[in-house]
């Protein structure tokens, strides 16, 4: 392929309309495709455990099989209901986006089509949720409550990469555990659907983002490489490190912090972000004066 035909392909109007053709040809309505009758099975993973965020830690090690199947569910609800969250927040923030930008052209039509997968997706996530039958948790306050000022700042750089930091991060993990055979049948069929659809999402949003920094101004452009790091130091960690401990009968205190220092758990979150590093380096949008935010939020080594 040329430079020139390369360039077109990413281009975001030609993505957009890539994107708008995939939808109308395959697109999913979990109502109907996913078989919400499909019994838990009583001896199955929630979650792969190896990307749970204890395993392999002292308290690990001292838990029952049993104690262990359930320690996935919490934190397969966990990830459900970060997920039905961060889903309201990016149609929130696309609503935005296509609020101050008044086109009528493929890029907006897929953008509105994007919202409309995500309003299936949060429904989803809620039926999971009540089938796992969890405690429902609220998303901490640290990431809850600055959301509605700090989207005010975003504008297009900072609002693509905050979608492809949420959705990298969890197509990662949902991918492996819709393949893995000992997680629940269930759960492996939400996973399917959303990676699905969210590899639409996640083209989206970067053919969006190289457009958005190759017309961004210098000073604007270092801007938002901190407030995107900022974002990704305060999202990720709750997202992928569960607190759902107390449920469960452990001290949540000793709990989190064998999380926050496990090898395993410090791994799996590093693979999370390989993908998304990865891009952000070679756009432009990481340089080390953020790198200590971007390890914090445990995707930079």
């Amino acid at each position: 392929m040329t430079d020139q035909a390369l360039r077109l392909s990413r281009s975001p109007h030609t993505t957009a309309q890539r994107l708008l053709n995939a939808s109308a040809a395959r697109s999913y309505d979990p109502a109907t495709d996913i078989d919400w009758d499909t019994p838990l099975l009583d001896d199955a993973w929630f979650w792969p455990p190896e990307r749970l965020a204890l395993y392999g830690t002292p308290l690990w090690e001292r838990m029952s099989h049993r104690r262990r199947l359930e320690l996935s569910r919490h934190e397969a609800a966990h990830i459900a209901q970060m997920g039905h969250w961060f889903e309201l927040a990016i149609i929130r923030l696309l609503a935005r986006h296509l609020m101050s930008r008044h086109i009528l052209d493929a890029r907006a039509f897929y953008a509105l089509t994007e919202m409309g997968d995500e309003t299936r997706h949060i429904t989803m996530f809620g039926r999971l949720l009540a089938t796992l039958g969890c405690p429902p948790h609220r998303v901490p306050a640290h990431v809850r409550l600055p959301f509605p000022p700090a989207a005010a700042a975003f504008q297009d750089i900072t609002t693509f990469t905050s979608a492809l930091i949420v959705e990298e991060v969890l197509d990662r993990l949902q991918r492996e555990a819709a393949q893995d055979e000992r997680v629940q049948p269930l759960v492996r069929s939400v996973c399917r659907l959303h990676v699905a659809e969210e590899a639409r999402h996640v083209s989206f949003a970067r053919a969006e983002l190289r457009e958005a920094v190759t017309h961004a101004p210098r000073g604007r452009l270092a801007f938002h490489r901190h407030l995107t790091a900022l974002v990704a130091s305060h999202t990720v960690p709750p997202l992928l490190r569960p607190d759902r401990y107390g449920d469960l009968g452990l001290a949540p205190g000793e709990a989190r912090r064998q999380a926050r220092h496990n090898p395993h758990h410090r791994a799996t979150m590093l693979w999370c972000g390989e993908k998304l590093i990865a891009f952000l380096t070679e756009v432009d949008l990481i340089r080390r004066p953020q790198h200590h935010l971007w390890r914090r939020s445990g995707l930079l080594a």
